[in-house]
């Protein structure tokens, strides 16, 4: 080997190891090392970084042609080195996923958030997961973050949903650790109007009720509602209310929620309990101001 190499060599170590306790480091080689994508793939796992952009390989100058850049990462792609998660956003394979053939939208959605440079919280049954209230896995990965709206995401085995508000409840978000760092999810109270508010999506309400069911004994009417009021509908209080008094019995739940409508002067006018059913004025609960135009039943765990 050459002095000349040599010393290139040494280098490019001194530079990476002045490197590495950056989080957004990019590991850089001059194109005289045999450097290769996959060689530095494994650079950043070992260094702790699961997830890296497009953005963050054009700028090691490894490829002078995009088309090359193009096709190795859809070989790594297509051999499990690597997952495309996101356009432009990649996710390392961990080994014990790879038999699965899929990562779990919780190991890379704060770090693809973060490279989106979006706000957000994982929402609904997926929050209700991490709460240990959803009975099954669900399908789709909910999350919620601010507008404008984005595409689907779709892999093999995950598809993230995205759902929108104007701005998000920052103080109603509990952070739970994951394999690659923390996720922000909503807290109980929030996960429940979520259910509510977006009932279609989720299956229906006695869907919601059952997961109510489990949901219920972590929702602190007192303390978790003055975060959220702001951001939630009214219609959707009274929802909330009707099932947790009428259907599944948390009255001393329903009868809190309540006083805290009423200390609030919150006004409540007659409201069909599903979005999916014809309204049926003729069945009332005048106390929550609901309609009852569907028929609610909790599974049976």
């Amino acid at each position: 080997m050459s002095t000349t190499l040599k010393k290139y060599k040494r280098k490019a170590h001194f530079c990476l190891s002045k490197l590495v306790n950056n989080k957004n480091f990019i590991i850089f080689a001059p194109k005289s090392i045999d450097m290769t994508l996959q060689k530095w793939i494994k650079d950043r796992a070992i260094h702790g970084y699961p997830t890296f952009s497009i953005e963050d390989v054009r700028n090691t100058g490894m490829y002078s042609s995009e088309q090359i850049l193009q096709n190795e990462l859809s070989r790594l792609c297509a051999n499990k080195t690597i997952a495309n998660v996101y356009r432009g956003f990649y996710v390392i394979f961990p080994v014990h996923y790879i038999l699965r053939g899929s990562i779990p939208a919780s190991y890379y959605i704060d770090q693809l958030m973060s490279y989106l440079g979006k706000p957000y919280y994982v929402c609904m049954l997926s929050a209700a997961e991490h709460l240990g209230a959803a009975h099954q896995r669900p399908q789709q990965f909910s999350v919620m973050t601010t507008f404008p709206k984005r595409r689907v995401v779709s892999t093999r085995n995950v598809t993230i949903d995205w759902f929108y508000r104007d701005r998000l409840p920052e103080e109603a978000f509990i952070i739970k650790n994951t394999e690659t760092g923390t996720i922000r999810i909503s807290n109980p109270l929030l996960t429940a109007a979520d259910l509510i508010q977006y009932q279609q999506h989720v299956g229906g309400l006695s869907r919601v009720a059952t997961i109510l069911e489990e949901l219920a004994e972590q929702i602190d009417i007192r303390n978790q509602f003055r975060l959220i009021m702001p951001y939630v509908k009214t219609v959707t209080w009274q929802r909330l209310g009707y099932i947790l008094e009428k259907i599944i019995d948390e009255t001393t739940l329903a009868d809190e929620l309540y006083e805290q409508l009423y200390s609030k002067s919150v006004h409540m006018v007659y409201k069909p309990l599903s979005t999916s059913a014809e309204d049926n004025p003729s069945n009332r609960d005048s106390r929550w101001k609901i309609n009852i135009n569907v028929q609610i039943e909790t599974d049976d765990i």
